[in-house]
C-alpha cells in the first residue's frame, strides 16, 4: 500500500506551500521492476472541519474534500504555514478545533511543518525538548513563543526523526525530497527532482538568503571551484587548491563560499561526497572499501563515520535498505 500522506489545510494557508507535499510525494513513483510506474505515496488534503472551503491567503479560497478524519489514517502528516493562525502563533496554543484534530493522528505518525507550519507542531507539544526550525524571519518570535523548542533559523530543514521542520516557503520543497530520499533512495528523489525542475538537495542554509539574496555583481564568485572539486572528489582536495581555482586568497575564497554557499569548503566537500557514496552504494556493486575510495573517504571506517554522521545508518544497511527489493525483483 502506498504511504498515506495527510496535508493540513488551514484558513490563511499559502497555496504554493499547500501544493508542495502532492508535487512530490505525489509524483513519485516506484522504479522497482514489476511495480515499475506505481505511486509511493498517496496524497491527501483535508482540514480542521468537515469538507468544504478553506480561505487562503490570495483572493480564492479551495474546496478541501476531507474533514479531520483523515488524520487518523496517515502515516505523514504535513502542516503548511498560514497566515491565520490566530492563538497558535500569539499565545503558542491550539485552538479547539485544531486540538481535536490533532488527537485523531495515531502514535508514531510522522509529522512535518513547511515553514510556519512549525508553529502548530510545536502548540502540540511534537517540538517541546527537539531542534527545529522555521521560516528565519519569524525564528525569534518562535523560539520566545515556545523557550521549550531548540530553534535553529540558519538551516533549510531539520530531521529529528519521526518530526521534521522545514524552513520558509520553497524548503519544504527541499524537505519534501529529503524524505522522499529518506524512504525510497537517491534515484527515487532525483528522478522527480528532475521532473520538477529544482535540484535534488541544496547547499547550504537559510544564512546565504538573509544576509546577501542575490550576490553583488562585482563579487567574484566560487563556481568554478565547486565544479572542478566535483569533478575530482576521489583525490585529496586542499582548500589552498580550491581557492587557486578562483585566483584567491585562502581566506578570501573561504568568505565568499559562505556567503555563497552558506556552509565551509570542508563542510560542502562532505556532503558532496556523501552524495557520491549513496549513488554508489545503491546503484553499483562495488565493495564498501571501492565505494569509499570512489566517493574520496579513502578507507570503509572513514565512509562508515561519515554515513552514520549524516544518515544515521552504517554503509552496509544503507545499501540493504535500498538494494533489497531490486536484487529481489
Amino acid at each position: 500500500m502506498p504511504h498515506r500522506v495527510a496535508v493540513l489545510a488551514l484558513d490563511g494557508l499559502l497555496p504554493f506551500e499547500l501544493g508542495i507535499p502532492d508535487r512530490i510525494f505525489g509524483r513519485s513513483l516506484d522504479p522497482i521492476p514489476g511495480n515499475q510506474g506505481g505511486k509511493l505515496y498517496e496524497v491527501v488534503t483535508c482540514s480542521v472541519r468537515p469538507p468544504g472551503p478553506v480561505r487562503t491567503d490570495s483572493d480564492f479560497s479551495i474546496l478541501v474534500e476531507h474533514g479531520p478524519e483523515a488524520l487518523a489514517t496517515a502515516d505523514t502528516v504535513v502542516v503548511p504555514a498560514s497566515y491565520e493562525l490566530g492563538p497558535v502563533f500569539d499565545e503558542g496554543r491550539l485552538t479547539e478545533e485544531l486540538a481535536a484534530a490533532f488527537a485523531l493522528v495515531r502514535p508514531g505518525t510522522r509529522m512535518v511543518s513547511i515553514c510556519t507550519g512549525s508553529y502548530v507542531l510545536a502548540a502540540a507539544g511534537y517540538l517541546d525538548g527537539r531542534p527545529a526550525t522555521t521560516h528565519w524571519s519569524a525564528a525569534d518570535h518562535f523560539q520566545r513563543t515556545f523557550p521549550q523548542v531548540r530553534v535553529d533559523p540558519g538551516v533549510l530543514f531539520i530531521d529529528d526523526g519521526d518530526v521534521l521542520t522545514s524552513a520558509g516557503v520553497a524548503a519544504g520543497i527541499d524537505l519534501c525530497l529529503h524524505l522522499v530520499r529518506r524512504d525510497h533512495g537517491a534515484a527515487v528523489a532525483t528522478e522527480i527532482a528532475r521532473r520538477t525542475v529544482v535540484p535534488p538537495y541544496r547547499d547550504g542554509g537559510q544564512a546565504q538568503y538573509i544576509q546577501r539574496p542575490v550576490p553583488e555583481p562585482q563579487f567574484a564568485t566560487t563556481t568554478a571551484a565547486r565544479a572542478w572539486a566535483l569533478g575530482r572528489l576521489e583525490r585529496p582536495i586542499l582548500l589552498r587548491d580550491m581557492a587557486q581555482q578562483e585566483s584567491m586568497s585562502v581566506r578570501t575564497f573561504t568568505r565568499r563560499f559562505r556567503e555563497e554557499v552558506g556552509v565551509s569548503p570542508g563542510q560542502w566537500l562532505t556532503r558532496q561526497r556523501v552524495e557520491r557514496a549513496r549513488h554508489l552504494l545503491e546503484s553499483s556493486d562495488l565493495s564498501i572499501d571501492q565505494v569509499a575510495r570512489d566517493a574520496g573517504f579513502g578507507t570503509a571506517t572513514s565512509l562508515r563515520q561519515h554515513l552514520q554522521a549524516a544518515l544515521g545508518v552504517p554503509p552496509t544497511v544503507y545499501r540493504r535498505t535500498f538494494r533489497a527489493s531490486a536484487d529481489t525483483s
